[in-house]
């Protein structure tokens, strides 16, 4: 099968247009050519999912209204909100208004409320449901230093000047999935229990990905596990090694996952592609969000091998702010972007948001997350409006 090459950013800019022509051996868009009229389902979620996903409408209603194609929403709900409504995270009416879609646009799940459930109901679940039930085996999440917001980070900007990190995660198996699992009684204590599970094809197919991704890139695989321990691990590696075989120009290194956490930090530019499994890469995904800033600058894809992907920002629901108009609404718009130029076939439209973001940053806008002394403090609302006057300007361009 077959991948285009994800966000290749250059040194020199926060977001180098992607070619359309570009592809390799794994095909993420769900559209083989540009349409007229796209379907994209929207989960907007729990906490500040509905401001962010309001903002992010806004700014695509921007551009659509100025272009020569239309996107129509089709709501639908996901985790605690779902749970409320239908007393599922992951109801079928969802999961029928994704599979028929262009693409899916995720805010973000979860909050205080439903911590408490059972695991069946907890938004959580909803997720993981989602995500097996679409067969997205792959999460890509660029985590690269943006040079207006180094001093967002807790690290020295001396570290972080250069940084571009690209974390190919598996999302299907592992200890999220394997069985058997479960809570028990044995010998009069409580015992739980998960299972630590990859199959040879599961890991090969994500090894696939993240070559190809990196030969669109720095050319160069770091390949994270616990293999000194864990027998699931060994054959990550081995499975890793063997497929770089098709791939001689890719160059392979393997890294302990306790030794990576701390290199990602000490020298985040030694990096170019995190290949990884998916309890590790949920760590070291949102570790890297501290190399940019903040969370809510993060954006990603999760993707299969055919069909719509899930677009999403990568933090959490913030339920400490909701409603508040405090939350960063740019990672969600940046997700947007991705969805344009990898689902929808619309790279030119993608760029055009992409730069709009830069555009609002340089002017000084920022949200309480990544807010620097000299800079301007706004709300959720006002951020997505400030990036669609700016859009405005790019597409008059």
């Amino acid at each position: 099968f077959a991948v285009l090459a994800v966000l290749p950013f250059a040194a020199q800019a926060f977001f180098a247009p992607v070619p359309a022509s570009r592809t390799t051996k794994t095909q993420i868009r769900a559209v083989s050519a540009p349409k007229s009229t796209y379907s994209v389902t929207l989960l907007a979620g729990d906490g500040i999912g509905p401001e962010i996903t309001a903002a992010t409408t806004g700014v695509l209603d921007t551009l659509t209204s100025n272009s020569d194609f239309t996107i129509n929403y089709q709501n639908a709900l996901i985790g605690g909100a779902a749970i409320d409504a239908a007393g599922d995270p992951f109801p079928q009416e969802s999961y029928d208004s994704c599979v028929s879609g262009d693409s899916v646009l995720l805010a973000c799940i979860g909050g205080y409320k439903w911590d408490s459930n059972p695991r069946e109901l907890r938004p959580e679940t909803g997720l993981l449901k989602m995500r097996s039930s679409m067969s997205l085996f792959a999460n890509l999440r660029p985590a690269k230093a943006i040079p207006q917001l180094l001093d967002s980070s807790t690290l020295k900007p001396e570290v972080l000047i250069g940084t571009d990190v690209m974390v190919v995660r598996e999302l299907t198996g592992d200890v999220y999935f394997g069985q058997p699992k479960g809570l028990d009684v044995i010998d009069g204590e409580r015992v739980g229990y998960n299972n630590m599970i990859y199959k040879e094809s599961e890991i090969r197919r994500i090894a696939k990905v993240a070559y190809d991704v990196a030969s669109k890139r720095g050319g160069k695989i770091c390949s994270v596990d616990k293999a000194n321990v864990l027998d699931v691990s060994q054959l990550w590696r081995d499975v890793v090694a063997e497929e770089n075989k098709n791939y001689p120009d890719v160059e392979v290194s393997n890294m302990y996952v306790d030794n990576a956490a701390m290199q990602l930090i000490r020298a985040p530019t030694q990096f170019d592609v995190i290949l990884t499994g998916n309890i590790f890469g949920d760590i070291l995904s949102d570790e890297a969000s501290m190399l940019v800033g903040s969370l809510g600058m993060l954006p990603s894809a999760s993707i299969g091998e055919s069909g719509p992907g899930v677009f999403e920002p990568c933090h959490g629901s913030a339920p400490d702010i909701a409603g508040e108009d405090k939350a960063n609404p740019l990672a969600m718009i940046l997700s947007a972007a991705m969805m344009l130029k990898y689902d929808l076939a619309r790279p030119a439209e993608a760029q055009m948001i992409e730069d709009a973001v830069e555009a609002t940053l340089e002017a000084g806008w920022r949200t309480g997350d990544i807010m620097q002394d000299g800079m301007k403090l706004i709300g959720c609302k006002e951020m997505g409006e400030k990036v669609v006057e700016e859009l405005l300007k790019v597409m008059k361009k």
